[in-house]
């Protein structure tokens, strides 16, 4: 359904993910170097999702992939959003100097994550 979108359509989709991660991203994660080093992982990812989608013996169109990608991030996006106080701190403490034998990430910050990822990508193959 939502592969069959013009292929504008669907990288207006993926960019607006892409944003929305990113800018989530700086404002929970302050690291120096996010502002350049976000949007590049995202542009990796895509390019890898893509490849991979084309790898793959049932060949997956670059617009299915694009769906996937898009509801990929913006799984993401909400799953990170309860831990984004601990990243928070976790990041500024480091951009302090201060070091941590092991950072603590609960499980149910862990939890989260994976299913929002899960249940949006899967939502976004029915979509698709």
């Amino acid at each position: 359904m939502l592969a069959s979108l013009p292929l504008a359509y669907l990288l207006l989709m993926a960019l607006v993910a892409t944003f929305l991660f990113c800018f989530a991203m700086t404002k929970w994660v302050p690291v120096r170097k996010g502002r350049v080093a976000w949007p590049l992982i995202c542009g990796v990812c895509c390019l890898g999702m893509i490849l991979v989608g084309r790898l793959q013996p049932q060949q997956w169109s670059v617009q299915d992939m694009l769906v996937l990608y898009s509801f990929g991030w913006a799984g993401l996006t909400i799953g990170l959003f309860p831990s984004r106080k601990l990243m928070h701190e976790y990041a500024t403490e480091i951009n302090e100097g201060v070091k941590r034998e092991k950072y603590e990430f609960p499980a149910r910050y862990q939890v989260a994550v994976v299913s929002s990822v899960i249940i949006v990508t899967f939502l976004g193959i029915l979509l698709s």
